[in-house]
């Protein structure tokens, strides 16, 4: 099932306050080039917002009568956004560039905004970029903690003042996720070198997936040079020198982020998962501690505790520890997906097929919602209550 795209129009009078930015953290002694061959393909950040010649044919000539007719702003929103026109899908398999994105009219939240970014910007409309976290903001990486994020933009009128965040007659939000019912967001705005940094570490932790761990490095690199101040880059160079096996390079990685943020759970938990592979019990059993004062229970505490529980039969153990994890992250699909094979395991097949219905609706990877898509169809054959 795909996921529709939403709009939603936003009205805020809501000033800009320009305030001294802060001096970036040093990134010395954070790369090791020595230990990582030369990516497959050049780590370009000047392709990232380029257009395509398929991309400047559309807005020139496809868009260029809804353009005069009803201006650039409405005519690139119904563009986005209408069935009948460039019918964008969802998917959150790969971050695109914005001519990647536009050709296979798909993309993750960050593909779809670089390429709605791209677009306005030809059409001379000023856009302002927005950072937006929710209470579910943590993923995985095999043993190690990464966190997610969210972003959407907001398209300015073109003779708006620079000075003001939006436009106060027309402002327009670009979202194509929308928070679930309930889901808590906040939300920043920030500048297109740390949206940079961002597609440059999501490239990253996709490399990292697929096993690409040079490829990996230099996306994480680039990320670091796009925005020395976007710091979930160095959480991610961090895990890619845990892959590679440089425990102690990534120790120093995540002690001098720790330095920066000595809260963040993701630093911590990894830090310690550091230590330990270097035989150092005794600081990675201080770092425990100290991630216990902060979150006496991690993001995954429970869902790990529930596959163990599977692993060893248990399902009504199982059971209660997803439940608890879902609680905490409503829509998250690997925790739904855990209970509908605990309550499959009880004999629950009813409530098993609900769970994979919440584990695809709440999935943002085509492969996965395929996945879970076969899993239900096999389950509604049985044709049990």
């Amino acid at each position: 099932m795909t996921r529709s795209l939403h709009r939603i129009l936003a009205l805020a009078a809501t000033f800009w306050l320009a305030a001294c930015a802060a001096p970036a953290p040093p990134a010395e002694g954070l790369f090791d080039d020595t230990l990582f061959a030369p990516p497959a393909q050049p780590v370009d950040a000047g392709a990232v917002f380029a257009l395509s010649d398929a991309m400047r044919r559309y807005l020139d000539e496809d868009l260029a009568r809804e353009v005069r007719r009803k201006g650039a702003r409405a005519a690139l929103i119904d563009a986005l956004y209408a069935p009948d026109r460039l019918r964008l899908d969802y998917d959150a398999q790969r971050t695109r560039s914005a001519a990647e994105a536009f050709e296979a009219r798909s993309g993750n939240c960050l593909s779809l905004v670089i390429m709605s970014a791209a677009l306005a910007r030809h059409l001379g409309l000023p856009v302002q970029f927005h950072s937006v976290h929710t209470d579910a903001g943590w993923g995985r990486s095999g043993d190690l903690l990464v966190s997610s994020g969210h972003v959407n933009l907001t398209l300015r009128h073109p003779g708006g003042d620079e000075r003001m965040r939006f436009d106060i007659a027309e402002a327009m939000l670009i979202d194509f996720e929308p928070p679930q019912p309930g889901q808590k967001q906040y939300s920043r705005g920030i500048t297109e070198a740390t949206l940079l940094a961002m597609y440059m570490n999501n490239r990253a932790a996709e490399s990292l997936a697929a096993g690409a761990v040079d490829d990996a490095y230099w996306f994480a690199r680039a990320a670091i040079a796009a925005d020395a101040t976007f710091l979930r880059a160095r959480n991610t160079l961090a895990v890619v020198y845990q892959r590679r096996g440089a425990f102690a390079q990534a120790a120093r990685v995540l002690e001098q982020l720790l330095a920066l943020e000595p809260a963040n759970v993701a630093v911590l938990s990894n830090l310690a998962n550091a230590y330990t592979k270097q035989g150092r019990a005794d600081d990675a059993a201080a770092v425990q501690r100290r991630l216990a004062r902060i979150e006496p229970e991690p993001p995954y505490h429970f869902f790990q505790l529930g596959l163990d529980a599977m692993q060893r039969r248990d399902y009504a153990r199982a059971k209660a520890m997803f439940e608890k994890e879902i609680e905490r992250a409503a829509y998250h699909h690997e925790f739904h997906f855990g209970l509908a094979l605990a309550s499959y395991g009880l004999g629950d097949v009813k409530e098993a097929r609900r769970q994979l219905g919440l584990a695809m609706q709440a999935s943002t990877r085509a492969a996965e919602r395929e996945l879970y898509a076969g899993k239900l169809e096999r389950l509604k054959a049985l044709r049990l209550q």
